[in-house]
């Protein structure tokens, strides 16, 4: 199989309203992604709703009906092709969504780029989203200055705001110096594929140009082997199937595998048999591979959705607590000692209790302020002990980073977000 671009997961984050999806929609269409016909159809929608202007949001918003009803997306819509690199968007329309999308499942994006409105400057969802992306290791941001329509294409303005998310940039441990800003007006499409002659004071890239300049994100080959389970399935002839995305590590064929914590809550063996991704046998599987594989030893019933697999000589490992870095991003009320929401991690869902809280920090430095504090509110980062209700699988974030990442949601809204720093094996 011919190999293509390298791929990059890219998340478009900031303020409600700040024009994500309108920048999404302009970068397809000026760049022949989408086609005219597709275009008039969203114009006339958009038009139709009352909500002209709205037809470059519509096109990640179509997208989003399309993922709700979980229909496969036309590829070239989630995927956007550089000249470099093929990049999958994530679309983040509010922060509830981003974090969810950013942590479990498939997507970790490796690059994020923040839009912030010229008119505004940076509002609590600017804030909020650039923490998020540094504590959930996401190592490159651009920053897009959009809407320089409505301060008539003003340097001092595009300055302004520069600064300002600069001084917010290195707060929480950004280098500014590797961070380009692109001032852009979505609607109108300038900077965004096409240079803009408007703001003839900007010598820098475009969005499109800005997406090329990004750099590869390595491939955790040299670590261990692990894969977290997305699905299994009975297939006539073959057997069992688990399917599910290579996160570090190499599986290839004949390598003997544990899968935890499987049925019996200790993890089964077996040997990998054959390899499939998009539908071709492949020799092995690399960091970023979605791929199904039949293992000779294990049978639907031991394993299950949520269930990682290593190699037998570095069997992923089942924790019986875990002592996290967290952001409270929306809980109702207070979070305090007892609290039991469900956990999101790679792709298990578990239940855990919070039974300690260690230690509030200060979000934009991570310095601790406060010892054992009596309960976290919204916007509050802190280490925190956790309690599994039943075996799971994480990592420590120095060791595998990819697998200790996690969203806490209860009642349909993510609460809270973090990373693994330590455990205690079960």
């Amino acid at each position: 199989m011919a190999k293509g671009k390298p791929h990059i997961n890219i998340v478009f984050v900031g303020h409600v309203d700040h024009g994500k999806s309108t920048t999404v929609g302009r970068l397809f269409f000026d760049s022949g992604h989408i086609d005219e016909q597709a275009m008039r159809k969203l114009r006339e929608k958009a038009e139709e709703l009352g909500k002209k202007g709205f037809e470059f949001a519509f096109v990640m918003d179509n997208l989003k009906e399309e993922r709700e009803r979980g229909v496969t997306i036309d590829l070239s819509h989630k995927k956007y092709v550089s000249n470099k690199y093929e990049y999958t968007i994530i679309d983040a329309p509010g922060h509830k969504d981003f974090i969810k999308n950013m942590i479990t499942g498939a997507s970790q994006a490796d690059v994020a780029v923040l839009v912030v409105a010229a008119s505004d400057g940076i509002m609590e969802q600017t804030k909020e989203h650039v923490f998020l992306c540094k504590t959930l290791n996401v190592g490159q941001i651009c920053i897009l200055v959009n809407k320089m329509d409505v301060v008539n294409y003003d340097q001092k303005k595009f300055d302004s705001v520069k600064t300002d998310v600069q001084k917010l940039l290195k707060s929480v441990g950004y280098k500014i110096e590797e961070v380009q800003f692109i001032p852009v007006s979505s609607l109108n499409g300038e900077n965004v594929v096409k240079k803009s002659d408007k703001m003839s004071w900007y010598t820098g890239p475009t969005l499109a140009e800005q997406l090329d300049n990004f750099k590869e994100p390595e491939k955790p080959i040299n670590l261990p082997l692990r894969l977290p389970i997305q699905d299994v399935f009975n297939i006539t002839g073959i057997g069992v199937v688990p399917v599910g995305r290579v996160e570090t590590g190499v599986m290839k064929i004949g390598d003997k595998v544990t899968i935890v914590p499987g049925r019996e809550g200790t993890g089964v063996s077996g040997e990998v048999k054959s390899i499939e991704m998009h539908h071709e046998q492949i020799q092995e599987a690399i960091p970023g591979d979605n791929v199904g594989f039949s293992v000779r030893g294990i049978s639907k019933k031991d394993i299950a959705r949520g269930d990682v697999l290593g190699r037998s000589d570095n069997i992923p490992p089942l924790v019986s607590e875990f002592t996290a870095r967290i952001v409270v991003i929306n809980h109702p009320s207070v979070l305090t000692v007892g609290y039991t929401p469900v956990f999101h991690i790679h792709t298990a869902q578990v239940a855990c209790q919070i039974t300690k809280l260690l230690k509030k920090l200060n979000p934009a430095t991570g310095e601790t302020i406060e010892e054992n504090p009596t309960m976290l509110r919204n916007g509050d980062a802190a280490v925190v002990e956790i309690k599994p209700t039943k075996p799971l699988v994480i990592e420590k974030a120095t060791e595998i980073p990819h697998m200790s990442r996690f969203a806490i949601r209860d009642a349909g809204s993510t609460v809270a977000a973090g990373m693994c720093i330590d455990y205690v094996k079960k």
